[in-house]
């Protein structure tokens, strides 16, 4: 008896020159399947691609590959696209997958599956909470990976195996695209066949994939003469003479499919492939391919007829039950209809392993399934449907078949399309809810039912066509009659999507005039807070001030009782950030806003408003606490699965707050990713811009200015402005780059613009945007007296919003522009300033400029203190230009540049935390030296380190050390 290789080694045989295919397949197994025995032997994947036109192999060619992997001991994935299925959302995927979890319960998947259960379940087809959150397309792409990259790992070897990708659903089509690649990282390797030429036009990425140098497709070519020769003289006998054979290879095209058609054709006519039988096998040969399929099939009865069109209609749901009964035959008639089928070769001779009927080839089933009658495949297709719904296949199978079916404005049909747009949405896969609802907005819906249809077809749309969002909401609203709850929704939705398509101010406007026709307070409440929200974030808002004064009336007399009046807190906390009112008067509405919390996940609320809130505490020199919220938030965002617009933004602010503290290596990781993902998400995701602002000022406080200018050149960052509201400002960011690189005028004309815009709008903090210091500096050599006046002017306004760090930049810019030794004395305060502040490369900034200037003074003993405490700091934030201006400072003075290496704790020392507990007892800091017998300078840096690492003013170290002492927040900031 045969051994399983001897048995795969014969079945190769049947497998005519496929040599190169069948050699790279064995070289790839055993590659994958290398026995371990360091890191050179590891098993490593990849990706193996097949194509060519229909009949050429590309399915016998998988079944060798899955014969050849089974006797490797590998793990097989396996999924077939489907040219009726090919519009249902992760289709695919759930052929891959069902298989390997159709051994747990629901506890053992949620299990295998832990935190990302929710996220994947909808997509997989497993049982999802009715009510659970609706993950983002990117965050069920995510929990596919990780859970396809376990199974790789603990299932190793594993092969996946997708046949017919051209018709493979978009979702799963996509998601593999973008996972493949890792797969030569992993013991898995990826096979894949297709017809080139029908590949639709959204697959261009997968055929760039399969398409590129190193995984080059292997393109299946037809059959020689020879090889054709042999399938017939297999099938009829040895005697088969020469030019009987060719005319075979002719009549077929060297296509395998054929050539085996015809010679079973051969066989059962008793032809012997002589002469006389030219004629015989023109006639076998038109049966085989296309029309000839057709009469074949009507020579048998009509059952059988009926039971093949049934097959052809239902696809992958063709159970013998579900197939009988759209055939409308008996269990009797249908079992005799199969058993002609398999005889005809028309049906497999086997069902599918999950009972599904099946056809030979996926010829057959096109030919079929095109020969139905029009009408009669249209009744065919209702009843598949109800037929399907009865089975308890769901909705999404039997909205399948509504979508061949004529609009007659039913009902029945509007609700089953509703609810597949339900699960669409829940599994990720907002464009197959987006087909299903345009559909039943065909029908048309009942009109008490269209609002909601227009509602639930706006929101599919809003991630991939905001644009198209915004004419089906308009629609929805113009409905009579609509829902107060439903209306809402439906103005909330159409404000964000407005924002979205940049424009922000229709956004104001409509939430505005929603606020005024409403009746029902919370609704009027909610409205004027979305009015607020995107007032504030309009770049080109006519009337700032009056704006401001409403808004601080509506929160001066709310008590955050509710999420309404906590947004509005909210936002009254945002506002007295970017007009500059007091630092503490914002503390006091932002912590007002977080009692009762403030979620970054409510559902249908935007996330600006807690984004807002955060930011307020890291402008209020608060930003470890800025942190602990974006943490926190963050954290929501991935347990939900929204993982893509939001954590762009995430990581992008989140890297800027680092970056304010001083942390510029963690800064540009982290706003990197958030660039990443939201390049990822594509389109004009808002993150985009302030991700690429981010990044430029943390490449520029690193001394890569070169590199800052590629980035720019690279997204024309400069070149547009948008609309709304970006921070850190487009256009001052892109100045700051202008004067980095030495082109002050240049850099005058836009700060100059910036200025015009926001003193207009009252938006007068230094903090939140430095228009006016780095227009100070751009005209200290042309305007000296403008740019002191600029100077002095941004000094009062830093005062006036009392943060450390604000007062100690602007000092330090008014001494840049002011020199001689009035400069000392600003130095030196603002060094005194930024002492206070968390600002870690503002402070070693201002110390390196006070060194240089004491050194130009003449006072080389101070100039020494200040430039080894500057370099240390800036060694310590990864700022390298300015580390090497330090150096080349001290060696002018005639002192050792050290080499420091930053160690990258960020623990508060014993010495720390004691002068930190200290001072949040109110002790000064002259009794703090004299407790620790240290002198006051020492004290100072102390606590200067302390404000470093844990990201606050002396004003909020208090609340940080209670917290650090009860173990619930880390003395540093948390884990990138």
């Amino acid at each position: 008896m045969s051994n399983g290789w001897e048995q795969v080694r014969d079945a190769r045989r049947a497998l005519l020159e496929r040599n190169a295919e069948l050699e790279a397949l064995e070289t790839a197994l055993t590659r994958l399947c290398a026995p371990g025995g360091g890191p050179a032997a590891a098993p490593r994947g990849g990706l193996l691609s097949f194509a060519a036109p229909a009949g050429l192999g590309k399915t016998a060619l998988l079944a060798e590959v899955r014969a050849r992997a089974a006797a490797h001991g590998c793990t097989i994935l396996s999924a077939r696209g489907g040219e009726q299925e090919h519009g249902m959302a992760f289709h695919v995927v759930r052929q891959l997958m069902q298989p390997v979890l159709a051994a747990y319960d629901e506890a053992a998947s949620r299990t295998v599956l832990g935190s990302w259960y929710d996220i994947v379940a909808p997509a997989l087809g497993l049982v999802a909470d009715a009510g659970g959150s609706v993950p983002d397309p990117t965050g069920v792409r995510d929990g596919l990976d990780w859970l396809v990259t376990r199974l790789a790992v603990q299932q190793a070897p594993t092969v996946l195996i997708l046949d017919d990708a051209h018709w493979a659903d978009q979702e799963s089509l996509s998601w593999l695209t973008a996972f493949a690649p890792r797969a030569e990282d992993l013991p898995m390797l990826v096979v894949v066949a297709y017809r080139p030429e029908e590949l639709p036009r959204d697959a261009a990425p997968f055929r760039k994939l399969a398409e590129r140098h190193a995984t080059r497709p292997f393109t299946l070519t037809p059959l020689t003469c020879d090889a054709i020769a042999s399938i017939i003289r297999e099938a009829i006998g040895e005697s088969a003479e020469d030019k009987f054979c060719t005319e075979c290879w002719a009549v077929t095209d060297g296509n395998p499919f054929e050539a085996v058609e015809l010679a079973a054709g051969l066989r059962d006519r008793g032809v012997e492939g002589g002469r006389d039988d030219l004629t015989a096998l023109r006639e076998l040969a038109s049966a085989v391919k296309g029309k000839g399929l057709i009469d074949r099939l009507d020579r048998l009865d009509g059952a059988a007829v009926r039971l093949a069109w049934a097959v052809a209609v239902l696809g992958t749901s063709a159970t013998p039950d579900i197939t009988a009964g759209v055939a409308a035959l008996g269990t009797e008639s249908a079992v005799q209809a199969v058993a002609q089928l398999r005889e005809a070769r028309v049906l497999a001779q086997d069902e599918a392993p999950d009972g599904i009927l099946q056809f030979a080839h996926p010829l057959i089933a096109t030919a079929v399934h095109r020969a139905v009658p029009a009408a009669l495949r249209v009744g065919m297709h209702n009843m598949a449907a109800e037929a399907v719904v009865e089975a308890g296949l769901g909705p999404t199978v039997a909205a399948r078949h509504l979508l061949e079916v004529p609009c007659q404005g039913d009902d029945w049909v509007v609700h089953r399309l509703r609810q597949a747009a339900r699960e669409y949405v829940r599994a990720g896969a907002p464009d197959a809810a987006r087909r299903v609802l345009a559909r039943a907005l065909r029908e048309p819906p009942s009109p008490e039912n269209r609002a909601a249809v227009l509602f639930e077809l706006g929101a599919a749309t809003f991630l991939s066509a905001p644009e198209v969002t915004v004419n089906y909401l308009r629609e929805a609203l113009e409905e009579p009659d609509v829902d107060p709850e439903l209306r809402e929704a439906i103005t909330y939705r159409l404000a964000q999507a407005l924002a979205h398509t940049d424009q922000v101010a229709e956004a104001a406007a409509l939430a505005a005039e929603e606020a005024r026709r409403t009746s029902i307070p919370a609704t009027r409440l909610r409205m004027q807070a979305e009015n607020f929200v995107w007032s504030a974030f309009r770049a080109d808002e006519p009337d700032s001030a009056a704006r401001s004064r409403r808004l601080a009336r509506l929160a001066d007399h709310l008590a955050g009782d509710g999420l309404a009046e906590r947004y509005v807190l909210g936002l009254r906390a945002w506002d007295c950030v970017v007009h500059g009112e007091p630092a503490a008067t914002a503390l006091r509405y932002a912590e007002a806003a977080l009692i009762g919390g403030l979620s970054w996940t409510e559902d249908n609320r935007g996330f600006e408003v807690p984004v807002a809130v955060a930011m307020t505490f890291m402008y209020c020199d608060q930003p470890g606490r800025a942190e602990e919220l974006f943490t926190r938030g963050m954290a929501e965002c991935e347990r939900k699965g929204w993982r893509g617009a939001h954590l762009a933004f995430g990581h992008a602010l989140l890297g800027y707050i680092r970056y304010r503290r001083g942390a510029l290596a963690e800064a540009e990781t982290l706003v990197r990713e958030g660039l990443r993902i939201a390049e990822r998400v594509g389109g004009a995701v808002p993150a985009r811009w302030y991700a690429i602002g981010i990044l430029i000022e943390i490449l520029l406080a690193r001394g890569r200015i070169q590199d800052a200018q590629e980035l720019a050149d690279h997204f024309s960052y400069g070149d547009i402005v948008p609309n709304a509201v970006v921070y850190p400002d487009s256009r001052t960011v892109y100045s700051e780059l202008l004067l980095a690189r030495g082109l002050h005028r240049h850099a005058e004309h836009h700060l100059k613009a910036v200025g015009r815009r926001l003193e207009a709008r009252g938006m007068r903090n230094p903090a939140w945007c430095p228009w006016q210091l780095h227009l100070a500096r751009a005209t200290a050599l042309t305007d000296s007296p403008r740019a002191v006046a600029l100077a002095e002017e941004g000094v009062r306004r830093a005062r006036r919003f009392g943060t450390a760090t604000a007062v100690g930049e602007a000092l330090h810019c008014a001494a840049t522009v002011i020199g001689g030794g009035r400069a000392l004395k600003l130095l030196a305060e603002a060094v005194r300033e930024l002492e206070h502040s968390p600002a870690g490369y503002a402070l070693a900034e201002a110390l390196v400029d006070h060194g240089a200037a004491l050194r130009r003074a003449g006072l080389p003993q101070d100039a020494a203190e200040r430039l080894y405490r500057g370099l240390e700091g800036a060694v310590h934030c990864g700022a390298d230009g300015l580390a090497e201006r330090a150096r080349d400072e001290l060696s002018a003075a005639g002192l050792r540049p050290l080499q420091l290496h930053s160690t990258g704790t960020e623990a508060l020392t014993a010495q720390e935390r004691a002068a930190a507990e200290r001072l949040a007892l109110g002790w000064p800091t002259r009794r703090i030296a004299e407790e620790l017998a240290t002198p006051e300078p020492v004290v100072t840096r102390l606590l200067s380190n302390v404000c470093r690492k844990m990201g606050t003013d002396y004003a909020g170290l208090p609340r940080l050390l209670e917290l650090s002492a009860h173990g619930t927040a880390p003395d540093g900031p948390p884990p990138g």
